[in-house]
């Protein structure tokens, strides 16, 4: 016997808020980590920290509210909220650990050196 899932319909007039919603994610999450990344590196000074933070709140709240347009259940929504909340650790803990590989790595050449 298959299991057979039943999806509410998506009505037409939901199309384009849909989509842009969809957009707004993707934008609001390539902003987010494109600011991190560039604070981190050097390239943006620490002050546009907190507007990556912004672009991640947004990003969250049109994800939120797309779930929400598209009818997902309460555990897909719930999912989706832990998951964002896991990826605004994400790049620090990238740079996190290419710093302490560099720490390490620095000490082990000087231990050669010597």
């Amino acid at each position: 016997m298959e299991t057979l899932i039943i999806r509410p319909e998506i009505a037409l007039d939901q199309f384009l808020p849909i989509f842009i919603e969809s957009t707004l994610v993707l934008v609001f999450g390539v902003g987010y980590a494109a600011i991190i990344t560039l604070s981190k590196m050097g390239f943006f000074s620490k002050g546009w920290m907190p507007v990556g933070y912004l672009f991640w709140a947004l990003q969250t709240y049109f994800l939120y509210d797309l779930s929400l347009l598209i009818q997902s259940n309460h555990f897909t929504t719930k999912v989706l909220m832990v998951t964002m909340l896991v990826y605004i650790f994400i790049p620090h803990l990238y740079f996190y650990l290419i710093e302490e590989a560099e720490k390490k790595y620095e000490n082990i050449q000087k231990n050669i050196q010597d």
